[in-house]
């Protein structure tokens, strides 16, 4: 399916710093609850991520990330995510993270 470069502008993709990472045991599937900081434009975010198999929760914390941030909130178990962290799936079908190359500043725009 081809979109037009109009629909690609509707997402707003943006830069981000972890926070808080904790164990989310009430999720389905293996998952942390992230605390992402967008900067002083969208503050702090919310969001549950698949990324245990790749990931501690120490080497999480401070980590940059790149994340979808204007879909509606949803409820996952007992908690809100209010963003989607991006990542590739690798040839076991686990997430390992978008991640800028170089530092960025928190909330810069992907384009």
């Amino acid at each position: 399916m081809t979109i037009s470069w109009s629909d690609f502008e509707k997402i707003d993709i943006r830069s981000g710093t972890i926070t808080d990472v904790q164990d989310f045991p009430k999720a389905r599937k293996p998952a942390y609850k992230l605390w992402i900081d967008f900067g002083e434009e969208l503050g702090n975010k919310r969001s549950s991520a698949q990324i245990t198999a790749h990931y501690s929760k120490e080497e999480l914390l401070n980590k940059q990330v790149i994340a979808v941030v204007n879909f509606p909130p949803k409820q996952i178990a007992d908690f809100i995510s209010e963003c989607l962290v991006l990542g590739v799936y690798d040839e076991n079908n686990e997430v390992i993270l978008l991640q800028p190359g170089k530092a960025v500043k928190n909330g810069m725009k992907i384009g």
